[in-house]
């Protein structure tokens, strides 16, 4: 299941500074929208904000049917640049920590943790540790664990940022079948234009709607 969101009139403060002012934007359920433009202009402060960890000072943020308030929003998963696993658990457990979270049976998480693992190429590392893999593994596994829990929205922020161009593209390539096929509601905050084109099929530059840039 995919839910469309909703902007009307957003406006961020953060410290003293003002980052976003004015911003409405809609987006379909199943689309895939990167967001664009220059740093400082607010990008991840959107992200933070749909993803209810990040209280707006003015504006309205709807997912679904659902008012987000400042309170994380149900259904809306947030992968930020870093892979940010847990170091103590196996690739195994990092993606099955929200089925756990949530109650799933053991039978459920290994078929559905499995599934995801074959999907990423990584069926051979399910008991590996972190540690063990390279930046693109554990970007990869960090990609199935926001999409083990079967999100409505999926938002990333600069997910390969920190990867080789060689990397960046065979993870791209990853990102973009897994999202493809889980229909799910993307949201891709990326200063790279092959990320924006590959990935989604419409691109906002914030600087054009109303984003204050520092």
């Amino acid at each position: 299941m995919s839910l469309p969101v909703h902007i009307s009139e957003l406006e961020i403060v953060r410290g003293r500074r003002l980052v976003v002012s004015g911003l409405s934007l809609s987006i379909l359920a199943g689309e895939r929208v990167a967001i664009t433009g220059p740093s400082g202009a607010g990008k991840s402060s959107v992200l933070l904000a749909i993803a209810g960890l990040l209280e707006p000072s003015a504006g309205k943020i709807t997912v679904g049917r659902a008012v987000v308030k400042g309170e994380p929003a149900d259904k809306v998963t947030l992968m930020q640049q870093r892979p940010a696993l847990f170091p103590w658990a196996s690739v195994f457990e990092n993606i099955a920590l929200s089925l756990r979270f949530n109650g799933a049976e053991d039978g459920v998480v290994e078929d559905k943790v499995m599934g995801l693992l074959a999907k990423i190429g990584l069926s051979d590392r399910a008991n590996s540790q972190p540690h063990e893999l390279s930046g693109g593994q554990q970007q990869r596994v960090a990609l199935a664990r926001s999409l083990a829990s079967d999100p409505a929205v999926l938002l990333l922020d600069e997910p390969f940022s920190a990867l080789d161009p060689e990397m960046r593209s065979s993870v791209r390539a990853d990102v973009a079948r897994l999202i493809e096929s889980a229909g799910v509601t993307t949201l891709l905050v990326t200063h790279d234009a092959t990320d924006a084109t590959e990935l989604c099929s419409r691109t906002i530059s914030l600087s054009s709607i109303h984003a204050l840039a520092a």
